[in-house]
């Protein structure tokens, strides 16, 4: 069985001026020690996604539906206390976008280090116990114990951010999201923590969902990929399958906008802006960017169908139809 199985999640904001729907009819499965990648555009759900899987999807957001499967556990149907002692730090934690955002600028390292383990821990450590933990896990992603004592403002962004793991760390989790993890670092200091993921990973056999808007961090870590627009999942399948045969043309469009140092290919680009979540366009919701679009992608929404052995599409173009 599946480490963590989402099952036609659905995750809407209930707005004044309507419904968002943010993660509509969603599915996937993440096995032990695996990397899920999942890619799209800003606003296309990924974030919210993530939300979901901690029920942590802030107001006036909630699950409107489906299953999230975590060792038979529903996590849709337990409480925020029942979550928060059970699975949230201990078995999913989150690395959430924007490394500053996740620190407080009034406590050290080791301050913050400490309360994430001894409020998902349920007094299981005191403090000297905490202590060592943090220090032991900042060395594990490539910082010294010094760090305990110093403040954000201290610290580089890519401390910053090697600390933002190592607190996604301490409570020994078997997921974890890393949501935007390399967002606004300089190249080299991300080639550095795609690096420490692939050790951390390795090392504690994690499995992670790693999110993003850049392919190439994707096929640096992943052995899936889910390709997200407009709040669904388009296509699915192992790095391999999408990277090198991808059937949706938005994946094909994605690929396509990517610099190749060695290929003469003139860069394309993607036509038009995703839709408006609180009123997408009837049928496929790509149809009015599609160089392929159909009379039946204007009207009926595409099922995903699996096109060869873990390979799935949403696209009238494959559809046996």
């Amino acid at each position: 069985m599946a480490l963590l199985e989402v099952k036609d999640l659905k995750t809407y904001y209930y707005t004044l001026s309507g419904i968002v729907k943010a993660v509509d009819n969603v599915s996937f499965s993440l096995e032990k020690g695996e990397v899920l990648g999942i890619a799209g555009e800003s606003g296309c759900g990924k974030s919210t996604l993530a939300w979901s899987l901690l029920k942590l999807v802030p107001p006036p957001g909630r699950i409107a539906g489906g299953k999230i499967l975590v060792k038979d556990n529903d996590l849709t149907k337990m409480s925020d206390d029942e979550v928060r002692s059970k699975i949230r730090w201990k078995t999913i934690s989150m690395i959430f976008q924007g490394a500053m955002n996740s620190l407080h600028p009034m406590y050290n390292v080791g301050e913050q280090l400490v309360e994430a383990l001894r409020y998902h821990s349920s007094g299981e450590f005191d403090e000297e116990a905490a202590l060592n933990k943090a220090a032991e896990l900042l060395e594990d992603v490539g910082l010294s114990k010094d760090m305990l004592r110093r403040y954000p403002h201290e610290l580089s962004g890519g401390q910053k951010q090697r600390v933002v793991i190592a607190m996604s760390l301490m409570a020994d989790p078997e997921i974890v999201i890393a949501d935007e993890p390399t967002t606004a670092l300089d190249v080299i200091v991300q080639a550095q923590i795609l690096n420490l993921f692939k050790k951390l990973r390795k090392e504690k056999d994690l499995s992670m969902i790693f999110i993003t808007h850049d392919l190439s961090v994707i096929a640096e870590v992943s052995d899936k990929v889910a390709i997200m627009y407009a709040g669904k999942i388009v296509e699915y399948g192992t790095s391999e399958q999408v990277f090198l045969n991808p059937l949706h043309p938005y994946t094909q469009g994605l690929l396509k906008s990517i610099p190749k140092i060695r290929s003469k290919e003139k860069i394309e680009w993607i036509p038009g802006v995703p839709p408006g979540l609180a009123n997408p366009p009837p049928g496929c919701r790509f149809h009015p960017r599609c160089p392929y679009a159909m009379d039946v992608c204007r009207r009926e929404e595409p099922p995903m169908i699996e096109v060869e052995p873990g390979h799935y599409v949403a696209c009238w173009l494959h559809s046996k139809r």
